[in-house]
């Protein structure tokens, strides 16, 4: 990945929806060279696809929660339940695979306080091989998007 491919992802996150041709332009290319090097981002997974960003809040989420979870087992087979169990969950915005005090670290938003409740007690209690629930609210956003800290040459 050159200068260009970097400068083509960094212009993509920022608006997906410019056409090929601005893009072009402002990465300095012409348009079958920059569509050519677009194709070769996605089919090598570099960029994995295109989404809109939605604002949780002004879609009435209020509450961003941000859960650590512990197994009460290491089972091959409580791990495939309750991945798939939080796959399913749409509160469940992330979850990371940990190391540390937790096994699992979740962002969930909600409506409301009393929605994250009904949240624990419906979703996450329901999920056999929870051992613990630690919850942390997030009172703002800092800090959302940053550019990709790309490798640099010859490291």
């Amino acid at each position: 990945m050159d200068s260009i491919d970097r400068s083509i992802i960094e212009e993509l996150r920022s608006n997906a929806r410019q056409t090929n041709q601005e893009l072009a332009d402002v990465v300095g290319l012409t348009p079958s060279p920059c569509l050519r090097r677009v194709k070769k981002l996605e089919d090598s997974g570099v960029i994995a696809g295109y989404t809109a960003l939605v604002d949780h809040r002004a879609a009435g989420l209020a509450v961003t929660a941000f859960v650590r979870l512990r197994l009460s087992s290491h089972a091959k087979a409580t791990i495939a339940l309750v991945e798939e169990r939080l796959q399913a969950a749409d509160n469940v915005q992330e979850c990371f695979l940990m190391s540390g005090d937790c096994d699992y670290l979740l962002r969930v938003v909600a409506e409301s306080l009393e929605d994250y409740e009904r949240f624990i007690r419906s979703t996450l209690h329901g999920i056999e091989g929870i051992g613990s629930i630690d919850t942390s609210f997030a009172f703002g956003t800092v800090k959302t998007r940053a550019p990709i800290p790309f490798p640099r040459a010859g490291r």
